[in-house]
């Protein structure tokens, strides 16, 4: 893109700050919604708790099969009419969610909700990669990847005292204004046209690059799908309010933001990020074994796997979604992003039911959270194994470094 289409397309400044941030709250915003008001969903929907993994089955698990094509649909379309579709989706979703009744109709609103999870990371990678000059990039992708955990703080501060006063579908009710007018206004900060391509529906299978980041990347998705859909049940259980259990999912929303703005620019300092993600993941580990010690006499293991899960695992995504644009390794950044969303949200799709499921039958939260332990674990061993490849294709080009 030339200087030129840079000054037309409004390359910085608040308003393309707002619509990158609300890109990737608004479709993330009921996956906590659903983690903060669960007590109150189960209740009014007449389900067992378990289902909730279903709620989040049909909106990931739908997000996940979209990703596949959802970079080549970006680009085919262009990031504004891409982020139209987005919040439009978006209204959508949210518009039947208020209004079908039973647990099919908050089923379906939130498969619709799905659609636009599946666009928010490649239309928002697009719009960094034409819109922003390079030594910006990190910081912006960390800006925008922490407006999920915008969604969780508004999630667990606002929803829950909403609820109490309107009921839960009029709480979420309140979103529709605000949606409708990014709907409107907030393409126009993209740049007009598109390429032309006929969107193909060949799947772009990722390299052994983005295989283990996208591995790493499942497992957290996994890991972070589960723990918070499923801390205020486990809190409740301990005599937390539904209040306290919110404002729980709220520190954990914030300590993303710190985390996610923090730690993305630093670590594209860094020689080689994946040792960070190693340590990340090994130090989210803890909190979930700290989390697990949680009884009606000590709720504070509860503050701290919250807490310690929105420093650590869920700044893990926004390092990874950095590291695909300043490496052209991994290939173009919209059709990289949405390969590593496919496996981001399969994890959100397959994780909280594993854990339900766990959890039933293997006695109760102590082996469930052993489980996820594990799984953390494991996407360590991706994280490794990808700085040993970086290092080894780093050492083969003469001890060159990936573009920063």
């Amino acid at each position: 893109m030339n200087p030129q289409s840079l000054k037309n397309a409004s390359p910085r400044g608040l308003w393309l700050r707002t619509v990158l941030v609300s890109a990737m709250a608004l479709p993330m915003l009921i996956f906590y919604a659903i983690g903060t008001l669960g007590p109150l969903l189960v209740a009014d929907l007449g389900i067992a708790p378990h289902w909730l993994g279903w709620l989040l089955m049909s909106a990931f698990g739908l997000a996940a099969l979209l990703s596949l094509w959802a970079g080549p649909l970006v680009n085919r379309l262009g990031t504004r009419r891409a982020l139209a579709l987005l919040f439009w989706a978006t209204l959508a979703g949210y518009g039947l969610l208020v209004s079908l009744p039973g647990f099919a109709g908050v089923l379906l609103a939130l498969a619709i909700c799905g659609v636009a999870q599946a666009l928010a990371n490649p239309v928002t990678h697009l719009l960094v990669a034409e819109c922003v000059e390079a030594r910006s990039k990190a910081a912006l992708v960390g800006l925008k990847q922490s407006g999920v955990q915008v969604s969780a703080l508004f999630a667990g501060l606002v929803l829950p005292a909403l609820a109490g006063h309107l009921g839960w579908r009029a709480a979420l009710a309140c979103l529709l204004l605000p949606t409708l007018l990014l709907a409107l206004w907030g393409p126009r900060v993209a740049p007009a046209g598109v390429t032309g391509k006929p969107v193909s529906l060949k799947i772009s299978w990722p390299n052994s690059r983005l295989g283990l980041l996208l591995g790493g990347q499942l497992c957290v998705g996994l890991v972070l799908a589960s723990f918070v859909t499923f801390l205020g049940l486990f809190a409740a259980r301990q005599g937390v309010a539904v209040g306290e259990s919110g404002a729980m999912v709220a520190g954990f929303g914030v300590m993303g933001i710190l985390a996610r703005t923090v730690l993305t620019p630093w670590a594209a300092r860094l020689a080689e990020e994946s040792w960070l993600l190693l340590t990340l993941l090994l130090l989210a580990s803890l909190a979930l074994a700290v989390t697990a010690q949680a009884t009606p006499q000590a709720h504070w293991p509860l503050w701290f796997g919250a807490l310690g899960m929105g420093l650590t695992a869920v700044a893990t995504q926004a390092i990874a979604m950095s590291m695909l644009l300043r490496d052209p390794a991994f290939g173009s950044p919209a059709t990289a992003s949405s390969l590593l969303s496919a496996g981001f949200f399969l994890g959100f799709a397959l994780g909280p039911l594993l854990f339900g499921l766990v959890q039933q039958r293997q006695g109760g939260f102590a082996y469930a959270w052993l489980f996820l332990i594990a799984v953390l674990l494991l996407g360590g061993v991706f994280s490794l194994l990808l700085a040993r490849l970086r290092r080894r294709d780093a050492m083969g080009r003469g001890g060159l470094t990936p573009e920063r």
